[in-house]
């Protein structure tokens, strides 16, 4: 049985990390709400170069000079994970979460017979993906090249993974994020960013559905020559997207687990409070017996 110094030690403690998780919860919700400010300025730009990508890839695709960030080399034998993490912890289950997402595709592209590399942007997984695949060839962003969140970072990884695909290092690249809907949600996400539109009739399809919506638009110059350049950036996008997308819901899981965290400690304290009152009062209470018992002996 715990001695009531213990128990007050405990108490003490205990009330000390509440302090530092409810300042955290509140430093959490600050960040939250600036970085919700920049996911919500970013997303329509994203959509927008996302839909215009689609119907200039959907024209240009199957053409006998397609590049090859569109319709890839032909193969898809080496797969790239790229796989987004924090900088911090403290955020509950936010880093497993696109892990395990990322573990099941890796472990599915071996069972069929791929080759599967990573590229981790943010430092928590690189621990854990180190770990459980030795031997694996796992590319690291450090920290300074991630944070704070710009699109000139974003754009110095995506120079980075052009380079790599250019170089023949791998053949697909996918990329893991959480997508934030709201403070208790964040879903995992994957999508794949190279090749950036893959061959095929729904590719026909989405160009005549973007055609129907949009109307007959006519590209100056050719959509070749338009890709060129905006193929590289739409990756870019993508990117600084999935930072923005990872760091809103970066602080919306910190500030959830934040808020569980002081709960739980103050359900605790009153615990370790009513027990800390039991064992006051049964050493009063011996205490007043043996004083009785003094009493009445002499």
């Amino acid at each position: 049985m715990p001695s009531l110094k213990s128990l007050k030690t405990r108490v003490s403690s205990i009330k000390s990390i509440s302090k530092i998780t409810r300042a955290m919860q509140m430093v959490a919700s600050a960040k939250l709400r600036r970085a919700e400010s920049r996911l919500a300025a970013a997303r329509p730009y994203a959509k927008r170069m996302a839909q215009v990508m689609s119907l200039l890839a959907a024209r240009a695709a199957g053409t006998p000079n397609a590049l090859p960030l569109l319709n890839g080399r032909g193969k898809d034998q080496t797969h790239l994970l790229i796989v987004t993490s924090s900088d911090a912890g403290l955020c509950g289950g936010f880093n497993s979460n696109i892990y395990r997402q990322a573990r099941d595709r890796a472990l599915a592209l071996e069972a069929a017979g791929k080759t599967v590399q990573f590229y981790i942007i943010g430092i928590k997984n690189a621990p854990v993906i180190r770990n459980n695949f030795p031997g694996k060839t796992i590319h690291a962003t450090k920290r300074e090249e991630t944070s704070p969140v710009t699109f000139e970072n974003a754009q110095k990884i995506a120079q980075d993974l052009i380079q790599r695909f250019n170089a023949g290092e791998f053949d697909v690249a996918h990329l893991f994020f959480s997508h934030y809907h709201s403070v208790l949600s964040q879903v995992p996400t994957e999508t794949q960013i190279i090749p950036a539109a893959p061959e095929g009739d729904d590719t026909k399809n989405q160009a005549a559905a973007n055609d129907a919506s949009s109307g007959a638009i006519e590209f100056e110059p050719d959509e070749e020559t338009i890709l060129s350049t905006l193929l590289p950036r739409s990756i870019a996008v993508a990117i600084y997207q999935a930072m923005l997308e990872n760091a809103t819901s970066e602080q919306g899981s910190r500030m959830s687990a934040m808020e569980n965290s002081t709960r739980n400690a103050g359900e605790m304290i009153s615990k370790l409070s009513i027990q800390y009152n039991r064992l006051r009062q049964a050493a009063i209470t011996t205490e007043l017996v043996e004083i009785i018992s003094g009493a009445e002996a002499l």
